[in-house]
């Protein structure tokens, strides 16, 4: 059988991988696969039992690297607990197999009675990051237009939407990287804000060696990461703030840059409007006040502004730990802000970025599954826009619904009167991932209907009344879209299970029996060529991209319009407003800036391991990254956990108003005295989404996860279940 190359079904880096298919796919992984090995150069299929072997692939940002996750991909393609039928809930809970005609059948008249007694709007659709780009596209025309709700929103909400508004009103325009991931090797200073990447992708490293060999890697977090280890010897600088005074910091940092005469003056008249009213709010920000916020010394300040000014090539780049948060979209504005001022952004040697999470976190919002925008990044509420869509799709732009609402407000619509009576989730399990998690769950019970496509029964897919089956990467043709904007091949090397279906079989099918307008096709090909023609002339435009120039191995960078070469670096020229100029946009810390812990309290921030990923519905069904990390452990200083009375590996109970989760201690000198740290992988009463808030960004809709306030006691061990599928049947 021949080798296949594709991409990891994992993160945004999108590593390159070369699959080989087995013989014959034999036992099921899980059978077979030992607790842990080293990682080697190929990943063997016949000999583990596993459909496909693995091995790295030269390629620009993983250069044949892969992390523990990729190596172990595909012990989840051949799994002991993978969906193979469409599932049916039973009277008692249980579930039953029920043949695919039944089973849609029974979706599309509940769909359709949901619209007769409800409107349009009482059906929700919650997608995934994860999904492709052709996937993506043809779930957003559905909803639109087979299902007429505006009701659609996707867990991108949850990653990247922050930086995603920073982006569009500073640039004009929302891509990750706007460079490429191989332009930071040539770095001599790399400033990274609340990003763990030696954790999340570690591939990745590889790309600030340059910046360490210069001592300019720069990482800011509250915890002394993996990431932050990156700087010692002299490689860098660690710059540890209390959490959720990232704007602070950055508010000082612009100030120092402008006091002690670092800006680039020419760049900003040249290139920028809005910087006077920059130079007058960042004024009160002077060194102390921002060491009495952040508690970070202001000789560190001091040095951190003058590096960034100093530095030969300069890039700022954030992560999900300055953006997750009530004042995210400001935080991550503050970044470029202080990029702009440091004439950073649209050269050909330094700039700003934010990194994406998920697989296709940056395509998946490009065309169709957030509630605000149609195919290309258009605004859904522009009449050229919607014209130019419903033109493609062949129907009238009074048929496509307005704007909907943001993932957050959408899930706390579920089972209210007035709200969302059916839902449908693709790719996603917000049980798990969703802020106010044991909220969510509680709306997930009181829907009228509830359909889940996923290859595991998740914590999500267990409260279902219909599970279907669907296939994953290694089974499946379509495209990707990397952190950097890089539109990639995603490449089918085997066949899925025979009661397996895609996504785009089931849109055609339910769009059938509910006699929708428009045409779904379900040949990814086919699919990607009308996502091409409904992107032209948008802000993602991939209209002169086609399977047969990926198949080449071109390098294709978003913009891409017919007749191009795509864009590997924006705005060398000019941004992307009308006049060509970035938007240097004035921002201030809003509401109460002390810290979330009073009264006894510690602050709590969430985040990534590495052998886990999103809610953990797969890696925990690997043996080996199970092994690795089973459960949940709450990071805490020792000083801390001294004064609750907590040990190393003993139990610890945090709770607030929202939960209570119950997991070990790991004592550690790398977290800050007031904080504590917990990863949000886990199912059942280790949910750390169970004690995080639905409070969002009033511009983004992005929920606080990363500062949350929750009181910590020392427990005795709880009786806990010790398998996953006990963990997910806790949380149905």
């Amino acid at each position: 059988m021949n080798p296949v190359d594709t991409h990891c079904p994992y993160c945004a880096l999108q590593c390159a991988m070369t699959l080989t298919p087995a013989a014959a796919a034999a036992t099921p992984a899980a059978a077979a696969t030992p607790a842990a090995r080293p990682a080697p150069a190929v990943r063997p299929a016949d000999a583990i039992g596993l459909p496909v072997s693995i091995a790295g692939r030269a390629f620009p940002t993983n250069r044949g690297g892969l992390c523990k996750k990729g190596w172990t991909a595909a012990e989840l393609l051949g799994s002991a607990e993978r969906i193979r039928e469409p599932m049916r809930r039973a009277a008692d809970g249980s579930f039953a197999p029920i043949s695919w005609t039944d089973a849609l059948d029974l979706i599309a008249d509940r769909l359709r009675a949901s619209r007769a007694e409800h409107g349009a709007d009482s059906v929700g659709v919650f997608g995934g990051g994860g999904l492709t780009n052709e996937k993506a596209y043809q779930l957003g025309k559905f909803t639109r237009l087979a299902l007429g709700s505006s009701r659609i929103d996707y867990n991108g909400r949850f990653c990247m939407s922050s930086a995603a508004a920073a982006g569009n009103r500073a640039f004009g325009l929302d891509r990750g990287l706007p460079f490429r991931v191989e332009d930071l090797d040539a770095a001599d200073t790399i400033l990274m804000l609340g990003s763990n990447v030696a954790q999340t992708m570690p591939p990745f490293i590889g790309h600030l060696d340059g910046a360490r060999q210069a001592g300019g890697l720069i990482v800011v977090d509250p915890r002394r990461t993996a990431t932050a280890r990156l700087t010692d010897d002299g490689a860098g600088l660690h710059v540890q703030p209390a959490p959720g005074t990232d704007l602070v910091l950055l508010l000082g940092l612009t100030h120092l840059v402008l006091a002690e005469r670092l800006a680039d003056t020419d760049y900003l008249a040249r290139r920028t409007t809005g910087f006077d009213q920059l130079r007058y709010s960042v004024a009160g920000w002077y060194p102390q006040r921002v060491q009495e916020h952040t508690g970070v010394p202001v000789r560190q300040l001091r040095e951190l502004a003058s590096r960034l000014a100093a530095g030969r090539g300069t890039y700022i780049i954030t992560g999900r730990g300055v953006e997750q948060h009530v004042d995210g979209t400001d935080t991550a504005t503050a970044a470029i802000n202080l990029a702009l001022v440091l004439g950073l952004v649209g050269t050909t040697h330094s700039g700003y970025g934010t990194l994406t999470g998920q697989g296709n976190g940056q395509g998946g919002r490009e065309h169709g599954q957030k509630c605000d925008q149609l195919p290309g990044y258009r605004k859904i509420t522009d009449p050229a826009a919607r014209a130019h869509v419903a033109g493609v799709w062949g129907v009238e732009p009074e048929q496509i619904p307005g704007a909907g609402i943001p993932a957050v407000e959408l899930l706390g619509a579920l089972g209210r009167p007035g709200g969302i009576r059916t839902l449908l989730v693709h790719g996603a399990n917000v049980v798990v991932s969703a802020p106010d998690a044991d909220s969510v769950r509680r709306g997930l019970k009181n829907l009228d209907f509830l359909v889940v496509c996923d290859f595991f029964f998740s914590e999500t897919a267990a409260l279902a009344d219909v599970v279907l089956p669907v296939t994953q990467w290694a089974e499946e043709e379509g495209t990707m879209t990397s952190l950097e904007g890089r539109v990639l091949r995603r490449r089918r090397a085997i066949d899925p299970p025979a009661g397996v279906r895609s996504e785009l079989w089931i849109f055609q099918e339910l769009a059938r029996r509910l006699d929708a307008p428009g045409v779904y096709s379900a040949d990814p090909s086919a699919v990607f060529d009308e996502l091409c023609q409904a992107s032209a002339g948008g802000i993602a435009d991939y209209s002169g991209l086609d399977y047969t120039l990926l198949d080449a191995g071109e390098p294709a960078y978003w913009p891409y319009p017919a007749g191009s070469g795509g864009t590997p670096r924006l705005f060398l020229d000019r941004f992307a407003h009308d006049d060509g100029r970035a938007r240097i946009v004035a921002v201030t810390p809003r509401g109460v800036l002390a810290p979330a812990q009073t009264r006894g309290a510690l602050t709590l921030i969430t985040g990534r391991l590495l052998e886990h990923y999103q809610s953990g519905a797969q890696t925990r069904r690997v043996a080996e990254l199970a092994t690795a990390q089973p459960e949940a452990r709450m990071q805490v200083h020792p000083a801390t956990a001294a004064g609750l009375g907590l040990t190393d590996g003993g139990w610890a109970e945090l709770a607030n108003e929202r939960g209570t989760v119950r997991c070990r201690a790991q004592l550690s000198a790398d977290i800050r005295p007031d904080t504590v740290f917990l990863p949000f992988h886990f199912p059942a009463d280790q949910r750390a989404n169970l004690l995080t808030a639905a409070a969002t960004d009033p511009i983004s809709g992005m929920p606080e996860f990363k500062r949350t306030a929750v009181r910590v006691r020392a427990i005795a061990g709880p009786d806990l279940p010790t398998t996953d599928h006990e963990r997910v049947m806790a949380d149905a």
